[in-house]
């Protein structure tokens, strides 16, 4: 039996997954749905994929940063307002967006459609917690800044302006 380390090839292994369009956990709350598709867990913590569809008029999340993580958003159906730092963009199906660190940004549904988009973090840092809390914290109307401001902090989200920085319009 040989115990010497293998230094030369790889040991490839499969560690893929195949997620289904009607499979995920799901949720909704604040005229948003959102399904796990690549979590945390399955990826190591480096890698999140959501699908989320935004009601009409409803507002994904205001002007915020990300310190250690990265977003991209990729609209399949309807038209996002994005804004970044000070400027906003309208997108349409097949637009892809990438927010890195520290940039500002919000997205948000102006139009009477509804709209469906992925998002994706880089690394994901168990992004699902944020999207469970988000839920508890949006559900207890009027909504707790306090909760909030602290739900945001703890997943590496930080409002640029905390007077303005709840998800409703």
């Amino acid at each position: 039996m040989n115990t010497q380390p293998d230094y030369f090839n790889d040991q490839l292994e499969d560690h893929s997954a195949i997620i289904l369009p009607e499979e995920g956990e799901s949720f909704s709350a604040n005229g948003m749905t959102l399904t796990f598709k690549v979590t945390s867990d399955l990826s190591n913590d480096q890698l999140g994929v959501y699908e989320v569809m935004l009601a009409p008029r409803a507002i994904g999340a205001k002007l915020h940063y990300h310190r250690f993580m990265d977003e991209v958003f990729i609209v399949n159906q309807g038209l996002l307002t994005l804004q970044v730092k000070d400027a906003e963009q309208q997108m349409g199906p097949g637009a892809v967006a990438y927010a890195p660190r520290f940039t500002p940004h919000g997205f948000r549904n102006d139009t009477d459609e509804e709209v469906r988009l992925t998002l994706i973090f880089n690394p994901s840092q168990q992004r699902e917690g944020f999207f469970r809390g988000l839920k508890e914290t949006i559900a207890q109307l009027p909504i707790d800044p306090e909760k909030y401001l602290k739900l945001y902090n703890k997943y590496d989200s930080f409002p640029v302006d905390t007077g303005n920085m709840l998800p409703v319009r």
